[in-house]
């Protein structure tokens, strides 16, 4: 199996090739979220430690107990996603974009709608104006940004639970 991507490392930014090739699929999982994890950390590197979100807009969406997050990724943009702790729905509201997991690669479109499993992080290119909605759980019901994503987000896989990380064959 391949994984072959070559995406801009910002919108207006140089690229960056990802290609990783394997022969069975338990050495494919670990290859392709260290080299997502890798094209982050190139992201960083280029933009001086910025991770270059202010291109995206962003709008929060908020009803009782649930966090709706709402993004604008501009046609030719790539984004790293950050690891989410629990499940949780994705609406492509608008747009294509291709994707890349550990879990393999593939195209998103509007009207798609998919659940993340805990663990996820994806490496994505917008080939159109892309708008992608996260739902999640917002169990405290408040609207401080900064609780919801400590609560949403693992700053790293080592920080997810164990429970988490049996979901997504971690462990």
């Amino acid at each position: 199996m391949i994984l072959d991507m070559t995406i801009p490392v910002s919108a207006c930014g140089p690229s960056f090739h990802i290609q990783h090739v394997c022969t069975d699929a338990p050495s494919f999982k670990p290859a392709q979220r260290a080299d997502i994890v890798r094209l982050e950390k190139a992201i960083l590197d280029l933009n001086g430690g910025h991770d270059g979100a202010d291109q995206c807009h962003l709008t929060h969406h908020f009803a009782p107990k649930v966090y709706g997050r709402e993004i604008l990724l501009p046609a030719g943009s790539d984004v790293v996603g950050k690891i989410h702790r629990h499940a949780h729905l994705n609406v492509i509201v608008k747009g294509r974009a291709l994707v890349a997991t550990e879990f393999g690669s593939h195209e998103v479109k509007a009207g798609d709608i998919f659940v993340s499993e805990p663990g996820a992080k994806r490496a994505v290119h917008a080939i159109e104006d892309t708008v992608w909605m996260t739902i999640h759980p917002n169990e405290a019901d408040t609207q401080d940004l900064e609780q919801i994503e400590e609560y949403v987000i693992a700053p790293s896989y080592d920080a997810l639970s164990f429970e988490d990380t049996k979901k997504v064959g971690v462990a």
